[in-house]
């Protein structure tokens, strides 16, 4: 931005001989807005930039973009300790949004801290709980028969303490966030891992477990490990059949499943500009497969459209007089830099079991011979929170359309699944849909659908070996179907669209040819399709409730006999000993137990469920190798201890029918390893060390019995 200065000197000009005051003149411009939802809440780039250059003074070298957002909304930013992947910052996010399946823990457990209303906006969306049968509109019927009496509590919920409700149908989370919440700047957390997706309009976006939401619904600063920063260098320009998921599987490849991890990736350089917003927001979301904390792109004229065609231009304007803040600094540091040139780039597609394990698709087939992997493809799906923009299925459509003008269809099933309700209703109005209907898709519901396993699937029985390629983020053994025979490969939509067409691995549609249905060979041009639409977006089905102002006579529904609901009671607080003689893992008699895991332990979800019920089971300590980000936090907030082997190999010296002692605990203390005396059946005992990564807040939460029962200590 413009310094106040000269800022002052222009508008002095501008407003001639009128007598404005120029301070509150400045003061009306920056009174944007976050969304249309919420016109009472603005945007606060004025406390960014102060925050800013109070930590840059303090700092005294360039600043990344992931620092200046992350620095920017520091609780205390003249005092706060900072140093990368060591200290815990506390931090004031913006907003908080929740998915279905996670919201229902967050909202008990809001409900149980005793607050009236939320401090901060926040947001409800039903995607999670529709499972794909039958098609959108019979699918999304039963879902709400079926999940009445969570969407009851959920809305009634929402409106007694202040949070936007988005109805089942409305879509996935992470596209209604990018089209109506998430903006340069922004810092939001969402219970669902894939919330990174917001990264694409130049937000710090991440994913947490429902107790990190209910503390900053509950206004209290949330705490982070600062974050170490992975820069990725774009040069060059997306072309062909290449797109912005290629960018990301390649990322994957380099830095496999857990080479993220305590990082913000951060994208930057001359190649940022060839990709669209939603391209970014794409390769944001699936950057929780690496493990990064988040994932986030430079503000730039590809955001400004976006931010324009989706009803926000008075936020892209602000934005544009706030660019410098929106931006890294030149000559900014990173803790490891990869270097991608998107000319050079051929499209990719990963797994099977894993989305680290990255292919060209030329080279695919020939691998997938090698390996025995089946050939067949039994079924392609696009869609999902990571592929389902209207560039994607204006590119899908365009591969579609070249089929069916040889008088083709796929040979696989094909399954499409809109992102969000406006998404479907405005690739119905121009036509998209119905060229993918027919060349043989199903258009499922506005909903997360077979990408998180919501899929019942019909054409295999469990335990038979087949192929799936999907535009999905993840493919883990399982995933989609709970079939662990299921191969499952994530792609671009387009490359599902060419491979479902084909019905085969071999096909690489570069190269290969088809045979029309007059027998004709013929080869797929590479897709080419509109960004945004020409028209505005169709907003489709009106399908948000919004909180109202007073919900002093709204009552919560949650039945007394419900068998998925319940509201909470408070874990008994830590002894004040030791954890002596723990089993490993006996359940329900009341003994208290340990788990012992391997290498990223919790990877893949942010459900806290995970960490809840080992804990009402009697569970007190994981030991593992390593943990997933957002599982560590989940068991810490649930006073759980996650605990990690000084020595990796100690791992080996532990067996399910020892039992252990953890010692150390009356003396716990931030950097403080924990002693564990490994009790043998023939009596003999071993002792190892076991680190954490607690601090003295977290050690509070411990010794409460969870982070909710120290929050009602500190209300008292």
């Amino acid at each position: 931005m413009a310094p106040y200065s000269l800022l002052v000197s222009r508008l002095q000009k501008a407003l001639g001989a009128r007598q404005y005051h120029v301070a509150s003149v400045l003061c009306q411009r920056a009174k944007v807005a976050m969304s249309h939802f919420e016109p009472n809440e603005y945007i606060r780039y004025d406390l960014l930039e102060k925050n800013i250059n109070i930590v840059r003074k303090r700092l005294n070298r360039p600043l990344t973009l992931s620092e200046k957002i992350v620095y920017g909304h520091l609780d205390d930013p003249a005092n706060q300790e900072i140093e990368r992947g060591k200290t815990y910052l506390r931090l004031r996010p913006d907003r908080v949004a929740m998915q279905d399946a996670t919201a229902q823990m967050a909202m008990l457990q809001f409900i149980s801290s005793g607050l009236p209303r939320v401090a901060v906006p926040s947001t409800i969306h039903c995607d999670h709980l529709i499972e794909a049968q039958l098609g959108g509109e019979k699918d999304l019927r039963r879902a709400k028969d079926i999940n009445q009496e969570v969407y009851n509590f959920l809305a009634t919920a929402g409106a007694k303490y202040g949070v936007g409700f988005w109805r089942p149908g409305s879509g996935i989370i992470h596209q209604i966030i990018l089209e109506n919440y998430a903006y340069p700047g922004v810092l939001l957390i969402g219970t669902d891992s894939h919330t990174p997706n917001g990264g694409g309009l130049g937000g710090i976006c991440i994913g947490v477990g429902g107790a990190d939401a209910v503390d900053v619904m509950a206004g209290i600063p949330w705490e982070l490990k600062c974050p170490k920063v992975i820069g990725v260098k774009l040069t060059g320009s997306l072309s062909g059949w290449t797109s912005p998921k290629d960018v990301i599987l390649k990322v994957a490849g380099i830095l496999t499943v857990k080479g993220g991890t305590g990082a913000i990736v951060e994208y930057h350089g001359p190649g940022v500009d060839s990709i669209s917003c939603t391209g970014m927001a794409t390769i944001c979301n699936m950057g929780a497969e690496i493990g990064a904390t988040t994932s986030v792109f430079p503000y730039n004229h590809r955001m400004k459209k976006y931010l324009s065609k989706t009803g926000r231009a008075d936020i892209a304007n602000l934005a544009d007089e706030f660019k410098d803040h929106l931006v890294p600094d030149s000559g900014c540091h990173y803790d490891q830099l990869i270097e991608i040139n998107l000319s050079e780039l051929k499209p990719h597609i990963n797994g099977p079991f894993t989305p680290d394990l990255a292919h060209p698709v030329a080279e695919v087939g020939s691998v997938a011979e090698k390996e025995g992997w089946p050939l067949d493809i039994r079924v392609g799906l696009i869609g999902s929170c990571t592929n389902s923009s209207y560039e994607d299925m204006g590119r899908s459509a365009a591969v579609a359309k070249q089929a069916l003008a040889h008088g083709l269809q796929c040979k696989s099933q094909f399954t499409i699944t809109p992102g969000s309700e406006q998404i479907r209703a405005t690739i119905e109005r121009d036509g998209y849909a119905q060229i993918l209907r027919d060349v043989g898709g199903v258009v499922l519901a506005n909903a997360c659908g077979p990408c998180i396993g919501q899929w019942d699937r019909k054409d295999i029985k469990k335990g038979e070996k087949n192929t799936i390629v999907t535009s999905y983020n993840r493919n883990f053994t399982g995933r989609n179907d709970a079939n662990p025979e299921t191969h499952a490969f994530v792609t671009s939509p387009e490359i599902v669209t060419a491979l479902a067409i084909a019905g085969t691995l071999k096909f690489n549609p570069e190269t290969d040819f088809l045979t029309g249905k007059d027998g004709k060979k013929f080869k797929l041009e590479a897709p080419d399709a509109d960004e945004l639409p020409r028209a505005e977006f169709d907003p489709g089905q009106d399908t948000y409730q919004h909180p109202p102002k007073d919900s002093s006579g709204q009552q919560v529904d949650v039945s007394p006999t419900s068998q998925r609901l319940q509201l909470l009671e408070p874990f008994d607080k830590w002894d004040g000993r030791d954890l002596e003689d723990l089993q490993i893992l006996i359940k329900k008699h009341g003994i208290r137990w340990v788990v012992i895991g391997d290498e990223n332990y919790g990877e893949g979800s942010s459900r806290e469920h995970a960490a809840l019920e080992p804990r009402h089971l009697g569970g007190r300590a994981i030991i593992t190798k390593s943990f997933a980000r957002i599982h560590e936090t989940n068991l810490k907030k649930q006073g759980l201890l996650p605990l990690t082997f000084a020595d990796p190999a100690d791992y080996n010296k532990i067996h399910p029918v020892d039992k252990l002692t953890i010692k150390g605990l009356k003396d716990f203390a931030p950097g403080k390893p924990l002693t564990c005396i490994i009790k043998h059946p023939n009596g003999t005992q071993e002792t190892i060390l076991l680190n954490h990564t607690f601090n003295e807040t977290q050690i509070e939460w411990f010794r409460a019995g969870s982070a909710l029962n120290r929050m009602k200590e500190l209300q008292k």
